[in-house]
C-alpha cells in the first residue's frame, strides 16, 4: 500500500508530522519525498518514500541535502527593486544585495504591472517575453497561471526547446508517442545499453534495476564520449567521438542486416519503410563508421552482434545525444534499433528516452490559449525560440545560423524588439547558449527585467525587480514523470520562509493588477489540479490512463500508478508490442513521410556537424568541447550551495584534457589555461584525463559569477539549432586551448 499521508487527530497533535511531497527538479526519477515537520512548522528531515516502487526510500545526493537549500542563509526572502543608479551586471557573490532595496509585494506588483502595461501600449504586447523552463516540472509550477497570464496579455510565446525537444520530436517521428520500457523492468534485461545516459549521476533510481539485472548475469555497455560515473562502472565503455552517435547506430544496422540478425516477424507486423532503411544502412559499413566514431570495425561488429542476439536487450537513451547539430536524426536512428531487432517483444527489452507521453494532462484547460483572443492582438502571439535568447535580445545575427521552427523573433523581422523579459524557473544568464550575447542583451538599459527565483544568480545580476520564489516543500502541485509511470500529488509541507510566493499566486496577482477579470485567474491550486486531471462529475479523472484516479486517493496515497501499470506482474506494460500507433502510417516508422513532406530526408543519415573535427572550422579550432553537466547540480540549480560544490570540487573550474592534446600545447596538469573560440573565452585549470577521446576537452557547467573571468562554458556554445525540433546544440562546439 502506498504511504498514507493522511493524519489522524492524534498525529496532528504529535510533535512531528510527515508530509508526502514530490521532487520537482528536472530529473526523470520524480521522487516521492517524505518531509518531516516539527511542531514549530520547520522541516527537519527529507527522505525518499520507501513505498514508492522507483524512489525505494532513497534520494540522490542533490536532494538528500535539500534542507540546505530550503534554509540557506543566502535565500531571497523579500521582493527587491534595483536601487536608482545601480548598474546592471555581475557583482561579487554575497554582495548582490548592494544593488537592491527591499520593497513590499504590493509595491513590486503594482510597479511591474504598470511597466508591462506601458511596454505593451508603446511597443505592442509581443515586445514582452516570458522566459522559463524546468526549474520545476510540477504541472502547476512549470506552466499554468503563467501561461494564462501571458496569453491574455498577448506576450510573445516561448518555444521551450533548450533541453529535450530534438530528441522528443525524433522519438515521436518513429513511434508517435513518448513511451518506454518501465523502469522496474530493466532488472529483467540481459543487456543494458546506456547511450549518452549517465544513469548513476542523473537517473540514479534506475541504477538498482540495472544492478539487479547484472547480478542475474546482464552486461552493461555505456556509449559516451566522457567517462561518467556510469561508464566507470560498465562492463564496456565505448568512448565515441562527440556527435557521431547517429553514424554508430547506422553502422550497427548495417551489421545486423548484413548478418540476418533482424526480427522479420516483428518488422513485418509493426514497422513501415524497412526496405528503404535497409538500403540506406548498406552505405554505413563498419570501416566507414569507424573513421567517424573512432571505433574499430571489429568493435562496431561486436556491439551490433551483442545487441541483436541478447534477449532481453534494453536501451536507456538520454538527451545528451540530441544536443548536437544532427542530434535529432541521431535519436531517430538509435530509437529504431529495438524495432529492428524486435526487442520490444521481450519484457525487460526495448528502450526508454522518456515516459512523459503517458501523462495526458488537459493542457488547454490549464494553459487557456483561448485567452489570447481577448488580448489586444486578438490572436496567438509570435513564437520565439529560447535557444536564441542572445540574438533575440541583441538583434545580432547568430553565426552560421540555421533557421528552424519557432525561430521567428527580433533579428528575423517578425514583430517588435523585446523590451521586457520575465524570467522564472530558469537562469538564462548561466544556461542559455552564446552567453556573451545573452549578457549583452540583459545589460541593455532599456530592457525591463523581472526575475522570480530563490537566490541571486547570473540572471538576477541584470534584474530590475527580483521576486522570492518557493521550493517544492512550500506549495501544492501535481506531477507525472519522464522516467516512470506514477502520478503523484506534492502537498505543501511548510509555509514559505519570509515572503516567498509560488508561481500560481504570483501570476494571479499580476493578472488582477492588469485588470484581467476572467474568472480563471481566481482558480486555486486544487482547481488547477482538477482541471489538469480533467476530473469528471463522478470525481474521477476522465483520461483513460487516469480514469481510476480521484483527488481523495491522491491526497491519501501520494502516488498512484497509471491504469496500464497497476498490476505489472500479472499484466506487464510493453509499449509498441502490438496495435496501431499514433504515427502517419499507424506503425513504427523507419521511413518518415512526415519529413519527406517537409522536404527533409525521410531516412536517418549521418552528416558531420559543422562544428566538429570533420568541418572546415576545425582548421582554426581543432578541439571538440564537451560542456558537461555536473552530477551534483541540476544545470545551475544547487551550484551556489557550498555542500554541493564540495561534492564537485575535483573537476570544478577545470578543463579536462587528453595528455596528448595537452603535451602538444605545452600544458601540464594544474596549469592555468585559456579556452576560446569566436564567441568567447574562459579561463580554467588543466586537469589531465586519459579517458577522454583525443581531440576532445571537457568542462563543467557552473555559475558564471563563480568563475575566474565571469563566464561559464556557455560563453563558448552557439545558438545554432538542431536538425529536428529546433533545440540547442551545446555539444557541437569547437575551441582552441593555450597555456596562460
Amino acid at each position: 500500500m502506498p504511504y498514507n499521508c493522511t493524519m489522524t487527530a492524534a498525529a496532528a497533535s504529535a510533535p512531528f508530522r510527515v508530509v508526502h511531497t514530490v521532487c520537482s527538479h528536472d530529473c526523470p526519477d520524480s521522487c516521492a519525498v517524505l518531509v518531516t515537520v516539527n511542531a514549530e512548522g520547520r522541516a527537519v528531515k527529507v527522505t525518499g518514500d520507501p513505498a514508492h516502487p522507483i524512489t525505494q526510500g532513497f534520494l540522490c545526493g542533490k536532494v538528500a541535502k535539500y534542507l540546505d537549500r530550503v534554509y540557506a542563509p543566502s535565500r531571497i526572502l523579500f521582493p527587491l527593486r534595483r536601487k536608482p543608479g545601480a548598474q546592471k551586471g555581475p557583482r561579487p557573490r554575497g554582495r548582490e544585495h548592494e544593488a537592491f532595496e527591499r520593497i513590499t509585494w504590493d509595491e513590486a506588483l503594482d510597479a511591474i504591472a504598470a511597466r508591462l502595461k506601458n511596454v505593451a501600449e508603446e511597443f505592442g504586447p509581443e515586445s514582452i517575453l516570458p522566459y522559463s523552463y524546468a526549474g520545476t516540472i510540477g504541472v502547476l509550477g512549470y506552466g499554468s497561471m503563467d501561461r494564462r497570464f501571458f496569453h491574455r496579455l498577448g506576450a510573445s510565446q516561448l518555444d521551450r526547446t533548450i533541453c529535450s525537444e530534438a530528441g522528443g520530436v525524433a522519438w515521436k517521428l518513429v513511434y508517435g508517442k513518448k513511451l518506454g520500457t518501465p523502469t522496474e523492468d530493466y532488472r529483467l534485461a540481459k543487456l543494458v545499453v546506456a547511450w549518452g545516459a549517465n544513469i548513476h549521476g542523473n537517473n540514479v533510481h534506475l541504477w538498482p534495476m540495472v544492478e539487479q539485472a547484472r547480478r542475474n548475469g546482464a552486461r552493461l555497455i555505456v556509449i559516451d564520449p566522457y567517462r561518467t560515473r556510469t561508464a566507470a562502472l560498465a562492463d564496456w565503455h565505448i568512448a565515441i567521438r562527440p556527435g557521431t552517435d547517429g553514424a554508430l547506430a547506422l553502422g550497427m544496422m548495417h551489421v545486423i542486416l548484413n548478418e540476418g540478425l533482424e526480427d522479420r516477424e516483428y518488422i513485418n507486423a509493426m514497422t513501415f519503410g524497412f526496405e528503404q532503411l535497409a538500403e540506406r544502412a548498406r552505405e554505413y559499413t563498419p570501416e566507414r563508421v569507424g573513421a567517424w566514431t573512432g571505433m574499430t570495425a571489429a568493435e562496431i561488429e561486436q556491439l551490433a552482434r551483442e545487441y541483436a542476439t541478447t534477449r532481453p536487450a534494453a536501451l536507456r537513451l538520454n538527451y545528451g545525444v540530441q544536443r548536437s547539430e544532427n542530434g535529432g536524426t541521431a535519436v531517430r536512428a538509435i530509437a529504431m534499433l529495438p524495432a529492428l531487432t524486435g526487442a520490444w517483444k521481450h519484457r525487460g527489452g526495448g528502450g526508454q528516452l522518456s515516459t512523459s507521453g503517458a501523462f495526458k494532462w488537459d493542457e488547454d484547460a490549464v494553459h487557456r490559449p483561448d485567452l489570447a483572443l481577448s488580448s489586444s492582438l486578438k490572436r496567438l502571439a509570435r513564437v520565439v525560440n529560447m535557444c536564441e535568447l542572445g540574438r533575440v535580445l541583441t538583434d545580432e545575427q547568430a553565426e552560421n545560423q540555421n533557421e528552424g521552427p519557432g525561430t521567428n523573433g527580433p533579428g528575423t523581422g517578425d514583430g517588435p524588439p523585446v523590451k521586457a523579459l520575465f524570467v522564472y524557473n530558469s537562469n538564462p544568464g548561466a544556461v542559455a547558449p552564446n552567453q556573451n550575447a545573452v549578457k549583452r542583451g540583459l545589460a541593455r538599459p532599456d530592457l525591463f527585467t523581472v526575475v522570480h527565483d530563490l537566490f541571486f544568480n547570473d540572471t538576477t545580476d541584470y534584474a530590475d525587480y527580483i521576486l522570492p520564489a518557493t521550493t517544492f516543500l512550500e506549495h501544492t502541485d501535481i506531477q507525472g514523470a519522464y522516467g516512470h509511470y506514477f502520478l503523484q500529488l506534492s502537498q505543501k509541507a511548510i509555509e514559505p520562509p519570509g515572503e516567498a510566493r509560488p508561481n500560481v499566486w504570483l501570476f494571479a496577482e499580476l493578472a488582477r493588477r492588469m485588470g484581467f477579470n476572467e474568472p480563471c485567474f481566481q482558480d486555486s491550486e486544487m482547481d488547477l489540479i482538477s482541471q489538469a486531471l480533467a476530473i469528471g462529475d463522478d470525481g474521477h479523472a476522465t483520461r483513460p490512463e487516469m480514469h481510476h484516479v480521484t483527488l481523495e486517493d491522491l491526497k491519501e496515497y501520494g502516488h498512484i500508478p497509471l491504469a496500464f501499470h497497476r498490476n505489472p506482474e500479472t499484466h506487464p506494460f510493453q509499449p509498441y508490442l502490438s496495435g496501431t500507433l499514433p504515427t502517419r502510417s499507424g506503425k513504427i516508422e523507419f521511413y518518415s513521410e512526415t519529413l519527406a513532406a517537409q522536404g527533409l530526408d525521410p531516412l536517418p543519415a549521418f552528416i558531420p556537424a559543422a562544428e566538429s573535427r570533420f568541418g572546415e572550422k576545425a582548421n582554426r579550432y581543432p578541439l571538440e568541447f564537451l560542456s558537461r553537466k555536473a552530477d551534483n547540480y541540476m544545470n545551475s540549480t544547487f551550484a551556489n550551495l557550498d555542500g554541493h560544490r564540495e561534492m564537485e570540487a575535483r573537476t570544478s573550474q577545470r578543463l579536462e584534457m587528453h595528455p596528448t592534446d595537452a603535451a602538444a600545447r605545452g600544458i601540464a596538469d594544474g596549469d592555468k589555461v585559456r579556452i576560446w573560440n569566436d564567441r568567447g573565452t574562459l579561463d580554467l585549470t588543466a586537469l589531465m584525463n586519459a579517458n577522454l577521446p583525443a581531440g576532445v576537452v571537457a568542462g563543467k557547467l557552473d555559475w558564471a559569477k563563480l568563475s575566474a573571468n565571469g563566464s561559464n562554458v556557455n560563453a563558448l556554445t552557439s545558438e545554432r539549432l538542431t536538425d529536428i525540433g529546433a533545440g540547442a546544440t551545446f555539444y557541437s562546439n569547437l575551441v582552441e586551448v593555450e597555456k596562460i
